[in-house]
């Protein structure tokens, strides 16, 4: 043979090595079947690299021949949050921290926050405003497998009107102020709304973000005027989905929903205000809604502390924040479409889970709010058949817990074992 002959077959042999597939099988002693909402017994998953090729009733003599034992423990798939903020989380110190951090603080805090809301059985995010850049480059890190954390669709740099929820330059003296422009995410005319989204595309992002009303924790007055006109949404929404991204509108005030959800934008980001008219068109148009009932909770309980939040933001906080649990649990009963979101970040990351016990406290059965995290997030997300469900050809997200989450949703909030594409990062 050859030395060229030698070559070639070392090299066939050595790809032939490295395409080897790694399998694992892994019992569990209940698996919850979120696409038929029913909880079986003793099964078998087979995982081949980072997706599940199996799934089978367990027998007898099943637990010495399997890789990963979970037998006495229940087993869901990998959660969902659709609202998190992974550069930051509050604290009495954040709106002095714009002026003492650099991009770079905010990136490390960033890398500690996305661990902790994985080992919270959270394996896929998504990241509705930072800088920018941040969630992007660290999307990209995560996926490398440089660090730890969830699967993460960003949305970058929040679009928003001038003065309005987002504009970075809110509160600050007239020489720092500036004029925020498209680039920045700050927009004004039709004209400006179409080139943020580019702008936004231009930077690597997976959805868009848009603050259609004011907010709670911005440093201005009103919490729930409408800050886009129809026409502005229009436009910004049509280039949208010329570049497939979807859109999702933080909005508290009524006037301000209803334009977004007419514009067509996917869902509705703490919907605190909504009335009847909003939840008709919300069912209308299929428009999703994402409670994040525990920033809500949150910024109430914050509201009460003297000198947790700036003299503009408390009383926003005080009326708002308890208002999205009593109107999510309309929206529920109404028909609408719910997604889980917490907007973590605002409360501590790693405490996502409680957001469950709230939609049930809210009237919400425990298997509708696990489907909110798993098949219906998932579907939000454009990736129903890769993420969201145990099921043969799905990624190998898992998580287990010891206990029927279904008898008592706490059980969430302390997770036992966390499997993302096939890796196992946590197993108490």
């Amino acid at each position: 043979m050859s030395p060229h002959q030698l070559l070639g077959l070392t090299i066939i042999l050595t790809a032939s090595l490295n395409a080897q597939a790694n399998t694992q099988t892994i019992l569990c002693g209940q698996l919850l079947d979120v696409e038929k909402s029913r909880m079986l017994d003793s099964q078998i998953i087979t995982v081949t690299d980072d997706r599940i090729v199996d799934i089978t009733a367990a027998g007898a003599s099943s637990r010495g021949s399997v890789d990963i034992d979970l037998s006495e423990q229940t087993c869901l798939p990998g959660l969902i949050d659709m609202h998190v903020h992974l550069t930051s989380q509050s604290n009495p110190s954040a709106y002095i921290e714009r002026f003492t951090l650099n991009t770079a603080d905010y990136a490390f805090r960033a890398v500690d926050y996305a661990e902790t809301t994985l080992m919270a059985g959270f394996t896929t995010v998504r990241n509705l405003g930072d800088d920018g850049t941040i969630t992007a480059s660290l999307r990209d890190a995560i996926a490398r497998g440089v660090v730890d954390g969830p699967r993460i669709f960003t949305a970058g740099k929040s679009i928003a009107t001038t003065g309005g929820h987002a504009d970075p330059s809110n509160s600050l003296r007239a020489d720092l102020m500036g004029d925020p422009a498209a680039i920045d995410g700050v927009i004004n005319g039709t004209a400006e709304a179409m080139k943020a989204v580019r702008q936004r595309y231009k930077e690597g992002v997976d959805l868009i973000k848009i603050t259609a009303t004011g907010g709670v924790l911005s440093p201005a007055k009103n919490g729930q005027n409408p800050q886009f006109t129809q026409e502005e949404l229009d436009a910004l929404i049509a280039v949208a989905n010329d570049y497939d991204l979807k859109v999702a509108a933080h909005a508290h005030g009524a006037e301000g929903m209803k334009r977004a959800i007419r514009a067509g934008v996917a869902s509705i980001e703490h919907g605190t205000l909504m009335d009847d008219e909003v939840l008709r068109l919300m069912k209308k148009h299929g428009t999703y809604l994402v409670p994040t009932i525990l920033a809500g909770d949150f910024v109430a309980r914050k509201a009460k502390i003297d000198g947790y939040f700036p003299a503009v933001v408390r009383p926003k906080a005080a009326e708002l924040g308890p208002k999205i649990k009593q109107n999510f649990a309309r929206a529920y009963k109404a028909g609408v479409k719910i997604a889980f979101g917490t907007d973590s970040g605002v409360s501590p990351h790693g405490e996502n889970a409680r957001e469950f016990t709230l939609m049930t406290e809210a009237g919400m059965p425990a298997i509708e709010a696990i489907r909110s995290a798993t098949v219906h997030a998932a579907d939000l997300l454009g990736q129903s058949g890769d993420l969201g469900a145990i099921s043969v050809g799905y990624k190998a997200d898992l998580i287990a817990v010891s206990g029927n989450p279904l008898e008592n949703i706490a059980l969430l909030e302390s997770v036992a074992f966390v499997m993302k594409d096939g890796m196992i990062y946590k197993q108490d």
